[in-house]
């Protein structure tokens, strides 16, 4: 009968050296070092491309409601009756924001706030301020903020895209304003204009909005849709106005941004010092910029959406932010 015997397990003795499982970590740390940023980079063009499109969306919202209202734009603040003379800082009606919500996919935030305020929005007094809390109650616009801005409450009721007020003269406080001079260039085509936007005469108007609702129409664009800049972005962290949080407001500076200031100019302090830094300083926080490298996503007046670098020639940027400055792209 055959003898069976019991043999001992043969482990091998095969294994990392100490060196072996340095050399592997480094390969590791290297690759993950490789992976990161190409990582961050799509998770920014996918940002920026969902900024874009949301752009897009705002831009044809405003081309359908002009198209409804005699070749109008919507107001880009309304302050007591569209297109009225005087003002009243009590009678709050609305931002473009406002008006673009039916064209928006959002009729029933549209319809509950004239409820609230006891009429038609544009022709009842204070409006909006009596339909604030049923805005706050809504939240966030669905559409209203980029991704790429984590500088800000994402649950804050504010929007990053705010209309242009092309080159508007736009003086500072903090004893400095620096870019008060790109305001009046009439070599460029184009003269002084009321402060901050603050006029109901078109003809005081250099960009396509303004925060007290004057009248802007496709026929007071003279340079061509193609070539004006109807809205943008800017950060809410860095502009007094937008960090408000309240963008029904027609003072809650969703029409407070122009393009005298340079695209992506930081201005996150909260003191006057440094001056240039300050974002209450409105000569150099009124700007458009964004947490995108290297400038800003823009809708046009003709609906299509281009990003601006901020390298762009500061003369070329003006004549895209004022909607009749007799230029031409081959004049640029």
């Amino acid at each position: 009968m055959p003898k069976f015997r019991l043999q001992p397990l043969q482990w091998s003795r095969w294994a990392f050296t100490l060196i072996e499982l340095l050399v592997v970590i480094a390969i590791i740390a290297v690759l993950i070092g490789l992976l990161v940023p190409a990582v961050q980079k799509v998770r920014e063009a996918a940002a920026r491309s969902k900024c874009a499109n949301n752009l897009r969306q705002l831009g044809l919202a405003c081309v359908q409601f002009a198209d409804n209202n005699k070749d109008t734009l919507p107001p880009g603040g309304l302050m007591g009756p569209w297109g009225g003379t005087t003002g009243d800082w009590g009678d709050q009606r609305g931002t473009w924001l406002v008006y673009t919500l039916p064209y928006m996919e959002q009729s029933p935030l549209y319809n509950n706030a004239q409820k609230a305020a006891g009429g038609p929005l544009m022709t009842t007094y204070n409006s909006c301020g009596k339909a604030d809390a049923t805005f706050r109650a809504a939240g966030p616009l669905p559409y209203g903020r980029c991704p790429s801005d984590g500088d800000w409450d994402s649950g804050a009721t504010v929007s990053n895209y705010v209309g242009s007020m092309g080159p508007q003269c736009a003086p500072g406080q903090c004893g400095t304003q620096p870019y008060q001079v790109y305001c009046n260039q009439p070599t460029w085509g184009y003269t002084t204009s009321s402060d901050h936007g603050n006029s109901w005469n078109v003809n005081d108007i250099r960009g396509l909005f303004n925060r007290l609702g004057a009248k802007i129409r496709y026929s007071n664009m003279r340079d061509g849709t193609s070539n004006t800049i109807m809205i943008g972005e800017s950060l809410p962290n860095q502009h007094d106005h937008l960090a408000q949080n309240i963008w029904w407001h027609f003072n809650g500076g969703q029409a407070h941004v122009g393009t005298i200031v340079p695209i992506n100019f930081r201005t996150d302090g909260r003191t006057c010092s440094p001056p240039d830094n300050y974002y209450g300083n409105w000569n150099t926080s009124w700007g458009f910029k964004s947490n995108h490298s290297g400038g800003c996503n823009f809708v046009f007046a003709d609906g299509s959406t281009h990003f601006l670098s901020e390298s762009i020639d500061h003369r070329t940027y003006q004549l895209l932010g004022c909607r009749n400055d007799g230029n031409t792209p081959g004049d640029y």
